[in-house]
């Protein structure tokens, strides 16, 4: 059995959660929501502007439940602003990876005929 070496591993995980179609447009709305709620505080005078940081969260939620499970366990519900943008960029890039590897196996099922669409 041949061995891949573990520079190809981490090239063929990178290209799944990176690059195609569904992992792109989603890190674009992650990245999108997660520029919007930076600059929101700078231009809005409510108190309620870190409010905006919920729909980054959001989108990441099913891996992001597990980063806010870890500040509630290790800084008792006031975990630092580092962690939970770490935590959302973390859990963006392990949900890239999924649909990625969804993608790819949608596609190889199909028989690489092109593009999922009712047409076809």
């Amino acid at each position: 059995m041949k061995k891949t070496s573990p520079i190809r591993t981490l090239a063929r995980l990178s290209r799944l959660a990176v690059a195609n179609r569904v992992s792109g447009i989603y890190l674009a709305l992650v990245g999108g929501a997660m520029a919007v709620a930076a600059l929101e505080p700078l231009f809005a005078d409510n108190p309620d502007a870190s409010l905006i940081w919920v729909w980054p969260a959001l989108f990441t939620f099913p891996a992001f439940g597990f980063v806010a499970w870890l500040g509630e366990g290790g800084w008792g519900g006031d975990a630092p602003a580092w962690f939970l943008i770490g935590g959302i960029v973390l859990s963006a890039l392990v949900q890239s990876l999924a649909l990625g590897a969804v993608w790819r196996g949608l596609r190889d099922r199909r028989g690489n005929r092109g593009s999922l669409s009712a047409a076809n």
